[in-house]
């Protein structure tokens, strides 16, 4: 009869290394160890369940105890012991590889996808594999907090679970880069980035998130992504309230910021007569904001600037006599709006642009 350590890969030299150790009642050697490392790291690599395993060699000692002399038992039981400990160890040692293998790999393919930077036919064969069909139109939104998101943050890790288990069937991607969480998902389905948004934002404290158009193709979730990037930057240049951030919502801006010498022009040549005010143009720029902002009602900007209703129409008409547009003219309000917009943009006066 042949023995089962000699059919059964993982099991191979087992019990003469039990044989061996309690022989004497030595401990097991360093080669010994590193065998059972072996067998256990390969079992990990087959995809054998730990627990069988563990059972399995259980069973091939008790085969092995009547071989024994008597007394064996403490010896055979130590024996055992070393021998299972450094199997398991070989087993974790090979699943801690394989993680950090797929990691690896998830961490290749999420910039591949967000920068755009491998085949597109190679990227979307890998998708599949995380969960992505890039055939279909995708949106990406991206959410900032005070502090930066990275894989397994505590944070990071409780919006994932709460999307995934609402969610958890559809095609979604969650990842961190550069400091930020990233949802990708599919574009017909905006509920998912509705509430991966909520979620962010409860859990941020003060974070805000911002979500592209939807867009065909590979390309489409790099497209969406720079979208949703510029939505953040413009959102701190623009100081625009509100947590969520609609890319759809903002393309006005990057048509206005398109020729940045003209709007440079423009707003120096409209605005330019503002820094001849006391105090600089900062303040009367703030007043023509909160006034353009509120709808053009006075007693609403002054209540936004802590101003009473007469202050505030002081400095409008001090900004008519500098620059000789009138704020509350349709005629000049299309273009002092403009011009302050493009201020935002361009951090102007500070800049210096």
């Amino acid at each position: 009869m042949v023995e089962r350590d000699e059919t059964d890969g993982h099991l191979a030299g087992f019990a003469k290394i039990l044989r061996g150790a309690c022989a004497t009642g030595r401990r097991l050697t360093r080669d010994e160890l590193e065998s059972r490392r072996l067998h256990g790291q390969r079992a990990a690599e087959a995809g054998r369940p730990l627990r069988g395993l563990i059972r399995e060699h259980l069973a091939a000692a008790r085969e092995v105890q009547p071989q024994l002399g008597s007394g064996a038992a403490g010896p055979l039981l130590a024996a055992v012991e070393q021998a299972v400990d450094a199997f398991a160890e070989g087993y974790e040692r090979a699943q801690r590889h394989a993680v950090r293998q797929e990691e690896a790999a998830r961490r290749e393919f999420i910039d591949d996808l967000l920068y755009g930077r491998s085949d597109l036919g190679r990227l979307a064969e890998r998708a599949v594999r995380f969960g992505l069909r890039l055939s279909q139109a995708h949106a990406v939104a991206v959410a900032t907090g005070p502090e930066p998101y990275g894989d397994g943050y505590p944070v990071a890790r409780g919006i994932e679970e709460a999307v995934l288990a609402r969610f958890g069937k559809r095609q979604i991607l969650l990842a961190t880069k550069d400091g930020r969480l990233i949802c990708v998902a599919p574009g017909d389905q905006p509920d998912v980035l509705a509430y991966f948004a909520k979620r962010a934002y409860a859990a941020t404290d003060g974070g805000r998130v911002a979500i592209g158009r939807s867009h065909a193709g590979a390309g489409g979730v790099v497209h969406s992504y720079e979208e949703a990037l510029n939505a953040l930057d413009l959102a701190e240049r623009m100081s625009l309230d509100g947590p969520v951030l609609h890319a759809a919502d903002l393309l006005v801006y990057p048509v206005l910021t398109r020729d940045r010498q003209a709007m440079a022009d423009l707003v120096e040549s409209v605005l330019g007569p503002l820094e001849q005010a006391r105090g600089g143009a900062q303040p009367l720029l703030d007043t023509l904001t909160a006034y353009f902002e509120s709808g053009c009602v006075a007693t609403e900007a002054a209540r936004r600037l802590s101003l009473s209703v007469r202050a505030l129409t002081y400095r409008l008409e001090r900004i008519h006599t500098l620059t000789g547009a009138d704020p509350a003219d349709p005629v000049h309000r299309y273009t002092l709006q403009t011009a302050v917009i493009g201020a935002r943009l361009l951090g102007w006066p500070g800049s210096g642009d």
